[in-house]
């Protein structure tokens, strides 16, 4: 809203702080701040809100150290966690922007889902919304995000080889001369084109095309590479939130973990909205995708500013509400900035422990199949009550796992320039 409040004020009025507004960086550190603020100043009063209104999360007796401590604590945190985040978007980010639009959807419609489901637990005890309807709610978004980057016409990438462009039979959307800026000619011409091609680590080029799979069935295939790509999206989506919906079982893991996560998305969306460090790096450059800055800054600060209350001990849970919104916001940031198949090493904690809850549920079947008895291989799943179980404190055991997400962000970062 500000940006265009000074939008308006620059040509109108002749406003000379439009200038510095348009910054990205200047934004972006500005979306941290008020994010921050906003944690910071309304975190306890959603607090005794939610303790006034009786929003206590109901405990299972798992046997785990400080389940009596974690009773009372109250729930539905993530509320405090998507106002700090659309607050400060709405303020400062280029509200025209797609990309904005899109996570701004995503953020509201993840945070309805968690929201009904964490209401209906209050009300009907252990059991919240259906499996069926939060996976139908999930996929839904998965829809809307396949969708628009499939069709709409902001959604493209740049592309300087016309020879290519036009063997791949890419549309193009817009022409960009490129201008000498000591002579004034035009030396080369720029595309920004629709494609369903997408950066995929180690490979050769470093890209991947989803319609070139499809051409394997044929060349007329190629136009239903939606056929593939939209229960692709899908998966993304619902698998990312579910995980980091079973991650969020220990003070400040989720939370922790989602901030590392979204400060390396937003990296990579600055980087892929910048010629020069896109060329360098051999990834997309995404026209318009800088502005996603703003909106991973203010995720960054939400995140942050709750783990202020979230921390052990916790004084409050973010419930569904909360970690079904992370999750979906994350993958939705991994597909808009085509880096999709960088979710497994960067949401390294949360595949393992989707996968910790998988393989015990598997194997726990097979066995007592076979056996006659179901045998585990952990203690108990997911994996951070395995270490609970073990002995481990839950702030040394939430601490670990965030220097394990580091080193994971970090990886993440490196492989962008390893061909």
């Amino acid at each position: 809203m500000l940006y265009h409040l000074f939008d308006y004020l620059a040509a109108n009025y002749d406003f000379q702080g439009e200038n510095l507004y348009r910054f990205i960086s200047f934004r972006a550190g500005s979306a941290v701040i008020v994010s921050l603020i906003i944690s910071m100043t309304f975190g306890k009063k959603i607090i005794e809100a939610i303790k006034n209104f009786q929003v206590i999360e109901k405990q299972r007796s798992l046997g785990l150290p400080g389940e009596a401590l974690k009773a009372k604590t109250p729930t539905m945190g993530g509320i405090l966690i998507i106002m700090a985040i659309l607050i400060p978007t709405l303020l400062f980010a280029d509200l025209t922007n797609i990309y904005i639009q899109l996570m701004i959807l995503s953020t509201v419609w993840m945070g309805i889902i968690g929201f009904i489901d964490d209401y209906l637990k209050l009300k009907r005890g252990k059991e919240g919304l259906a499996g069926k309807w939060k996976v139908l709610g999930q996929v839904g978004l998965g829809l809307i995000v396949a969708a628009t980057m499939l069709w709409h016409n902001d959604i493209t990438v740049r592309m300087t080889d016309a020879d290519k462009i036009k063997a791949k039979g890419y549309e193009i959307v817009e022409t960009i001369p490129q201008i000498n800026k000591e002579t004034g000619v035009a030396t080369d011409t720029a595309y920004y084109v629709k494609t369903t091609m997408t950066n995929i680590p180690f490979f050769s080029g470093h890209q991947l095309d989803y319609a070139e799979i499809m051409g394997v069935f044929g060349k007329n295939a190629k136009k239903y590479v939606w056929i593939l790509f939209i229960p692709l999206v899908i998966f993304i989506v619902t698998a990312v939130s579910n995980a980091a919906n079973l991650t969020d079982g220990v003070d400040g893991l989720a939370t922790g973990v989602s901030a590392i996560i979204g400060a390396t998305l937003g990296i990579i969306a600055y980087l892929s909205g910048n010629i020069i460090t896109a060329e360098y790096l051999n990834i997309f450059y995404i026209p318009y995708s800088a502005e996603l800055t703003i909106f991973t800054a203010s995720f960054l600060g939400a995140t942050i500013g709750f783990l202020w209350y979230n921390a052990h001990p916790a004084q409050v849970f973010m419930g569904d509400v909360g970690s079904l919104t992370l999750g979906g916001i994350i993958a939705a940031l991994a597909i808009v900035t085509r880096k999709e198949w960088l979710i497994p090493i960067l949401c390294g904690i949360f595949v393992v422990e989707n996968l910790s809850v998988l393989l015990q549920v598997g194997y726990f079947k097979y066995t007592k199949k076979r056996y006659g008895e179901g045998r585990r291989i952990f203690k108990m799943s997911p994996l951070h009550h395995h270490y609970q179980k073990l002995g481990m404190h839950e702030a040394k055991l939430v601490t670990r796992f965030w220097i394990v997400g580091i080193i994971l962000a970090v990886f993440t970062l490196i492989i962008l320039k390893i061909r």
